[in-house]
């Protein structure tokens, strides 16, 4: 059964921002009897690997977060939300699982919610993926990729169909986006229903006020190429 614990990470010092507190305030609320717990710089050693302290120090604290929840689910089972993660009503129906995911944009498996038992083998194989892997390449640049990917090639191997339908892989369940992140961040939209348990909201907050201001121009032109195709298509 999973343990009644919530993960989050909360790396570099920054005072949390508003959305994130009212984010967390909903946990509270809805997961009262659940034992919160904040991954920070006092409780996780980002120097136990190479990626982790390039990213510490390259004050790219997603990326150390990355590997810190990952650990914690391994090590102490329970249920991993990233901080922009607001929750409806609590996790109660899913503990009886081994391991569970979400299907985000559809065709991704989803890292902003994740939950296991402890010790279990799908958190032992990706946090190995880190135990080697480099932050930086050759010639100094930041390695490109998310975690995002990394866990849904994982799981791909493992046979998982890409179909945003409820699904499972040995003892890992899948659920479509409608329970964990039925928030569509590429259109701005949100499918959120009776089923839906918490919801992934996107607001980056880890990112440097130019990084966001550069991720809006991002999805303005990606959202404009997508309308300008959907007429193409209508016509």
């Amino acid at each position: 059964m999973i343990p009644k614990i919530i993960h989050y990470c909360w790396f570099g010092r920054n005072e949390k921002p508003e959305k994130i507190q009212k984010c967390i305030e909903s946990w509270k609320i809805h997961l009262s009897d659940y034992q919160i717990i904040e991954w920070n710089e006092d409780n996780f050693d980002y120097n136990l690997l190479t990626y982790t302290k390039d990213a510490y120090n390259a004050k790219k604290y997603a990326f150390v977060s990355d590997v810190a929840r990952v650990k914690a689910l391994y090590e102490m089972g329970g249920i991993y939300l990233d901080t922009d993660v607001m929750v409806y009503q609590n996790f109660d129906s899913i503990l009886k699982h081994n391991c569970v995911l979400g299907f985000e944009m559809s065709n991704y498996i989803a890292t902003s919610f994740m939950a296991c038992v402890p010790k279990h083998y799908l958190m032992k194989d990706f946090y190995k993926l880190y135990l080697d892997l480099q932050f930086y390449d050759e010639n100094g640049n930041i390695i490109s990729g998310t975690n995002v990917s990394k866990l849904t090639n994982m799981l791909a191997d493992k046979g998982l169909i890409k179909n945003n339908k409820l699904q499972q892989i040995d003892d890992i369940i899948i659920y479509p986006t409608d329970y964990f992140s039925p928030y569509n961040y590429a259109w701005e939209y949100s499918s959120k229903n009776d089923k839906t348990i918490c919801e992934h909201m996107f607001y980056v907050s880890w990112m440097s006020k130019r990084q966001q201001i550069k991720k809006k121009i991002k999805k303005l032109v990606r959202l404009t190429i997508n309308k300008l195709n959907y007429r193409r298509k209508a016509e």
